[in-house]
């Protein structure tokens, strides 16, 4: 267009010009008067643009003597204030913007150092010393490049692309050579993992009861049971669903017994068929005696009584309370519950405090052969599988954000675990910088509002990254058929190690503070050996930024 228009000016100028001229070689000569009026009015013109060019040239002498003398006797700055604001400000970023290069400059040539003597092995420290020394680079890399993209912000135009002035000061990227992933899986040391076998005596029984929290409180407890019942040469007498959860849906019980080789527990209907129906709790010998014995309530004593379970009298083997567990030690547990009798119970141990640092290795402390011995049933796990392939792909993060409940929860504690949506948003976002990854799954129970806020705020470098949560049932797509075909659709504990397990399956994990189910996640990650170095509770090491009063 503008090229077009350009050439029709030239035309038109070309025809101008020379008509132009023969008008004027053509206008006949002016007539002179007798009384010579055209010279007077040609006298009277000329004297009037002299003038008229005389205070023109006065006006031009003037005004820069003006301008000096309001220059002098004015304060200049209190004239155009925001401006010299604007400029000072944008002088001082640019100016810190070239310090902070400089010194992401400066952290790039120690990276290049340190992998250049790695690999002369010019010095041979730790390879988990170096791998810490890197990860500091890596993290003062990232730091300075979110400051220099805040410093940059106000200076971007509408279309979000830098500006003339910050395109110097785009980060350099990472490249293959570089040979560290500061996301890398965390090593487990399996050969150095304390075990004990669990033999139990096929007529002895540990009786399970589980009552507190929810689902992933209980699988807590059961792990706690196992190992009670491998210290007391025990089976394990999974609870029934009338009086608990229905574990069959969401566990593989047998997957225990082929992991050890040997029957260590069995279900409530094989316990029964195995006692001929006479299910009586010989001792009930209860961990904790406070807040009441075996931290069993009257209603689930009556329903054991209902499926035909018939017990003594509770007998507290020390002061214990749930609020304040004391350490335990084997030879604790072994002197205080070791009985002849054929079937004990002990109660509730989700609070218990025994052998932690062995209880919470990777694969936990039973010997066996598996990488652990609670996980979710094989329909769940074939299903997690193919969500992962159907809609995020090998590299995401997961994330389970916590909100329903969770503010009272959490504001009761010191510090605070319940997060402001923008300041929660930051932190996931620097996590999704370190591992580089396109996508990330939400496991959550917040509302659409608070999800919404949460997906417009998570960008990086001007690009959203999407928050993937499992879809409403669509017969069109096929990941989840198998549920649907064993019958476990719409099935709340289902859906709930589902999630567990599409977050114990991602690459780096993000989880709720304070959270059992969160736990439970990454105890499957780390028996499953996918728990990584960027693995962290959400905004953690930091506080809320905002904590509303208690009622």
């Amino acid at each position: 267009m503008e090229r077009g228009s350009s050439s029709d000016e030239e035309e038109d100028r070309l025809n101008l010009i020379p008509q132009n001229d023969d008008v004027k070689h053509h206008l006949p000569s002016p007539r002179r008067s007798a009384f010579h009026i055209d010279d007077l009015h040609s006298t009277v013109r000329r004297r009037f643009a002299l003038l008229h060019f005389n205070k023109k040239y006065l006006l031009a002498v003037l005004l820069p003597l003006l301008i000096l003398v309001l220059y002098f006797s004015t304060d200049i700055h209190s004239l155009f204030p925001s401006h010299l604001r604007f400029d000072r400000m944008r002088e001082s970023e640019l100016r810190a913007l070239y310090l902070l290069r400089q010194q992401q400059l400066g952290l790039f040539t120690l990276w290049n150092t340190s992998q250049l003597r790695a690999d002369n092995n010019s010095f041979a420290p730790s390879t988990a010393l170096l791998d810490d020394v890197k990860s500091a680079v890596l993290k003062q890399i990232s730091l300075n490049k979110q400051i220099q993209q805040v410093l940059l912000s106000p200076h971007r135009p509408a279309n979000g692309s830098v500006s003339e002035f910050g395109a110097d000061f785009q980060d350099p990227s990472f490249g293959a050579g570089y040979g560290f992933d500061g996301c890398r899986k965390v090593d487990q040391k399996l050969n150095e993992r304390r075990t004990i076998e669990w033999k139990p005596k096929s007529n002895k029984y540990l009786f399970a009861i589980c009552v507190s929290g929810q689902m992933s409180n209980h699988l807590i407890c059961l792990e706690k049971h196992m190992f009670f019942a491998a210290l007391l040469n025990r089976v394990l007498v999974i609870p029934s669903s009338k009086v608990d959860y229905q574990y069959n849906k969401v566990l593989d019980i047998e997957h225990v017994n082929q992991c050890l080789g040997r029957k260590v527990v069995v279900s409530f209907e094989e316990f029964s068929e195995a006692r001929k129906n006479h299910m009586h709790i010989d001792r009930v010998i209860c961990y904790f005696s406070q807040p009441q014995p075996c931290y069993a309530d009257e209603e689930h004593i009556k329903k054991l009584k209902s499926l035909g379970v018939s017990m003594g009298k509770p007998e507290p083997a020390w002061v214990e309370d749930i609020k304040k567990p004391t350490k335990r030690t084997v030879q604790d547990v072994q002197s205080k519950f070791a009985s002849d009798d054929d079937v004990i119970a002990i109660g509730d141990v989700f609070y218990a405090d025994v052998e932690q640092d062995w209880v919470m290795q990777p694969g936990g402390p039973i010997a066996h052969k598996c990488k652990t011995l609670i996980e979710p049933s094989r329909l769940i796990m074939l299903t997690a599988q193919r969500f992962i392939q159907t809609f995020l792909g090998k590299n995401f993060i997961s994330l389970h954000f916590r909100r329903h409940g969770f503010l009272k929860f959490c504001n009761v504690k010191t510090p605070s675990c319940f997060f402001p949506i923008p300041q929660a948003a930051d932190c996931i976002i620097r996590t999704v910088e370190k591992a580089n990854t396109p996508v990330i799954y939400l496991s959550t129970d917040a509302a659409e509002s608070e999800t919404s806020l949460l997906q417009s705020l998570v960008v990086l470098n001007g690009k959203a990254v999407p928050l993937v949560k499992r879809p409403p049932r669509n017969s069109a797509e096929k990941w989840d058929a198998l549920l649907y075909r064993h019958g476990l659709e719409d099935d709340s504990q289902v859906e709930a190690m589902l999630d567990k397990t599409i977050c114990a399956m991602s690459s780096v994990f993000i989880g709720a503070p304070g959270s059992t189910f969160t736990e439970d996640i990454l105890r499957l990650r780390k028996d499953w050996g996918s728990a990584s170095m960027c693995d962290e509770y959400l905004c953690q090491g930091e506080e809320p930024n905002f904590i509303a009063d208690n009622e």
